[in-house]
């Protein structure tokens, strides 16, 4: 069964950076050393905020594919998936940067068909060979109606660990918190070619929230 996060405002897996880095920060302050604990400080705050994990509103259309990372829209393109659709489909890749919230959210209610990680390489996440070379984690969702849909968890230059909640066979719902990548990275989604798209180049995403599309 997968498992929705508890309401928490901080990624727990943020936790195994953010205790040791308020530890030292503690201890640097207690012995009087002010810029190292300042800079400390500082850095223990940034990843505090780099694995919170907001609550979000999601909308009520079940057909409305919602975005499954927030971000950057940076690419809309057919193509051909070959590995689990195998045909044509629309690719669309969100860019997540440093300041990006990095839980990744299920786009569509429906099952876990298929998963699959591959260890990979680490190239900057927003060029296009970091879709087939980097570390990444793939989900092929079936929705409720059949459609095939495919999530790709894709690891950038400074991140170095996908984490997944949900296996192969796992029950879905659209908006669930699916995962986090840490550090920088991106999410390409694999949609049916007759879906409506709704999503602009460009355009900023939030995760659980933004409308990429809809379903015929």
């Amino acid at each position: 069964m997968s498992r929705e996060r508890r309401n928490f405002p901080v990624a727990k897996e943020g936790m195994v950076f953010i205790l040791p880095l308020a530890a030292i920060t503690v201890i640097l302050w207690s012995m009087w050393f002010p810029i190292a604990a300042g800079f400390f400080s500082l850095l223990t705050l940034f990843v505090i905020y780099f694995f919170r994990d907001p609550e979000r509103s999601i909308p009520p259309e079940e057909k409305a594919i919602l975005s499954p990372a927030d971000g950057k829209v940076i690419q809309i393109e057919p193509c051909v998936e070959e590995r689990f659709l195998k045909g044509p489909a629309i690719k669309i890749s969100v860019f997540m940067t440093l300041f990006s919230v990095h839980v990744n959210r299920i786009p569509l209610t429906g099952r876990i068909a298929d998963s699959s990680y591959f260890p990979g390489k680490f190239f900057c996440a927003h060029l296009d060979k970091a879709s087939s070379a980097n570390e990444q984690n793939a989900l092929l969702l079936e929705t409720l109606n059949g459609a095939r849909v495919l999530l790709v968890q894709i690891a950038g230059i400074i991140a170095r660990r996908i984490v997944c909640w949900v296996d192969r066979g796992d029950r879905v719902a659209r908006g669930q918190r699916f995962g986090l990548i840490r550090f920088g990275s991106r999410l390409d989604i694999y949609l049916p070619q007759d879906i409506r798209i709704q999503a602009q180049k460009g355009q900023k995403t939030y995760g659980g929230q933004t409308i990429l599309g809809y379903l015929p």
